[in-house]
Parts: structure tokens; C-alpha cells; sequence
């Protein structure tokens, strides 16, 4: 297992776009308005990796690990909940060679909707800025009106 004792960003840039330059060339789902892009990668509590890829094929939020503790193992194409400050998310588990077992959670695929990478660029931000804040508290409900007050009456 491939552990991440630093920022991943940087070598998922270079993995993601020899993909694209290869086995992704010219494939439909392509949009080739979108580069390969690493957004708001930072650690989790638990020392594990969260953030958001940009792809010309698809947006996903992975996870990698951080250190050997506390990450699973699991056969790729397996399913796991990862659990975030906003919430619990399905990841599905991946492996390519350069960078070992990852996760991800499909956001846009194919990425087509997107007219331009600074629109995918904003999209990802907004969703890493979401994926680590607390959900928003529910609002309260008013109580419900009574039969009177619904007529127009005092009472």
C-alpha cells in the first residue's frame, strides 16, 4: 500500500494527465474544455487524504491514504462509507499502478455540463469547501397555525 505522508496533489496531476494523454485520447466522455486538476486536497482527522479531482472524463472526490492505520483494504471495484464533517458518502475503491489503492466517489461522469475548466475549477472548490464543513442546521419549524388564526380569527 502506497501510504501519502504529503500533499498528493501534485503527483495525481501527473498520474491523471498521462491518462488522459493515453489511455483516455479521444474518448467520447472526454471534455476537452477540462484539464487535470487536484482541488482542496487536505487531511482528514484521521491522516488520511480528501479532495477533489478534475478530469476531462469526470469529477470525483478521492481518498488516499495518509498512513497505514485506519485505512481499509479492500478489493478494488468494493464499496465504503466515508464519513465527513457534511456527511456519509459512498467511495468506490480504485488501484492504478503509480499511485496504489484509492477511493473515489463519482461526482460528474462524463464531466460533459462543463462550458469551461474555470467553471469545473469553481465546482470543485465549492464541493471540497463543502465536503469539510458541518451540515447546515435544520430550520426550525414555525408551529402550525390554529383553525382560528388559519380563518383570520382571533383567539
Amino acid at each position: 500500500m502506497k501510504i501519502w505522508p504529503t500533499d498528493p496533489s501534485a503527483e495525481l496531476v501527473a498520474v491523471f494527465s498521462a491518462i488522459a494523454r493515453t489511455r483516455m485520447a479521444d474518448v467520447p466522455i472526454c471534455n476537452a474544455r477540462l484539464e487535470v486538476e487536484a482541488v482542496g486536497f487536505r487531511q482528514r482527522s484521521d491522516g488520511h487524504w480528501a479532495g477533489v479531482m478534475i478530469t476531462p472524463w469526470a469529477i470525483n472526490l478521492l481518498c488516499l491514504p495518509g498512513q497505514e492505520a485506519g485505512w481499509p483494504v479492500l478489493a478494488a471495484c468494493s464499496k465504503y462509507d466515508w464519513d465527513f464533517p457534511s456527511g456519509v458518502y459512498e467511495f468506490t475503491v480504485a488501484d492504478e499502478d503509480s499511485l496504489g489503492s484509492y477511493h473515489l466517489c463519482s461526482l460528474f461522469s462524463p464531466a460533459l455540463e462543463f462550458e469551461s475548466h474555470e467553471q469545473a475549477r469553481l465546482t470543485a472548490i465549492a464541493t471540497a469547501h463543502a465536503l469539510f464543513a458541518a451540515p447546515l442546521a435544520p430550520v426550525a419549524e414555525a408551529p402550525a397555525p390554529s383553525r382560528r388564526a388559519f380563518l383570520g380569527l382571533r383567539g
